[in-house]
Order: C-alpha cells, then structure tokens, then sequence
C-alpha cells in the first residue's frame, strides 16, 4: 500500500502495510537447542560480538556463535577459567581454545560446531550448567585500564547527577 492523503489537509498517513513498518527481521539464534537444553536455569541472553551470549543467574555461562566469517570458531563458547580446562577436556575431547582470541590461553573454550559430537557435547554442557558446575560460567567484572595504558593516568569522569523534576504546581 502506498501513502495516502487525509481529506481536508496536506497531512499524509501511513498505512500498516507501508515499507516503514516492515520490522527489521531477527537473526536466527544460533545452535537454538541449547537454550531449549538450558529452560530449567532460566537463561538470559544478550548480543555480544556478533554471538549470543549466555546467563545464568549473575554469570556468563556460554556464548552462542554461528557465523560464515572464521567458521572454525562456530559452536558453544565456554565461559570458564585456565584451572578448569584439564577436567572439562576430559569430559569434552573435542574442546579446544577460540582461535579467534589469539594464541593466548584465555579462560573462553569451544565446543566447535563442526566436531563429530558437537551436538552431545552441547548438551552435556547444558546439564553441568543447570546442575550449577563451578567450573562453567564467570561473574562479569567491571573493566578496568591497564596500570601502563595512557588512559590509566587519566581521572575518571563522575556522572551527572540527576536532575529533580519539580512537581506541577508546588512552591519553592
């Protein structure tokens, strides 16, 4: 449909089938099943660097990543630490460090998607999480700068206070 002249005014209306109110679609979740594996911990998600990023209550549990762009780095990312890698490994043969990430150990691990058990893989962890394993998930922490980063030197900038609405009506 097209726009449409309001009778008695230049004034134009749109019409719900108008190009404007056409919704942006959604991307599909990636590896959907595992938040259908997760219900029972009632995740939250949130977009984060192009994946979907995983809580359970105050952690970051997993990230979810499906994309055509260094495709060896899509599947479940782990939300762990370096001391946990050895156990996990051995209940997850086919985790390996995100390449993505560097050559750095870091605590994110990956479940890769192309992996012969992935999807198994995939929901074991889902069980370990809902059955609270420590050794998934991390609280995120507040960024701070490096001690030898320029911007470390810098003072921090306070945030505005809020500005008070005074009531219609009342006396100062």
């Amino acid at each position: 449909m097209t726009r449409r002249q309001k009778s008695g005014g230049a004034k134009s209306f749109l019409l719900v089938g108008d190009a404007q109110f056409l919704a942006k679609p959604r991307k599909p979740i990636p590896h959907g099943f595992v938040l259908d594996a997760l219900m029972a911990a009632r995740p939250v998600t949130r977009p984060m660097f192009g994946c979907l990023a995983v809580y359970v209550e105050d952690k970051i549990v997993m990230a979810l990543r499906d994309k055509e762009k260094n495709s060896d780095d899509n599947g479940v990312w782990l939300a762990t630490t370096p001391e946990h890698h050895e156990s996990l490994r051995g209940e997850f043969p086919n985790m390996r460090s995100i390449r993505l990430l560097g050559k750095n150990v870091t605590g994110w691990q990956i479940l890769p998607a192309d992996a012969p058990d992935f999807q198994e893989a995939a929901l074991r962890v889902c069980e370990l999480i809902v059955a609270r394993d420590r050794r998934i998930g991390k609280v995120p922490g507040t960024r701070r700068p490096k001690s030898d980063s320029k911007d470390a030197a810098k003072p921090t900038r306070r945030p505005k206070p809020a500005k008070r609405l005074a009531k219609r009506g009342s006396k100062r």
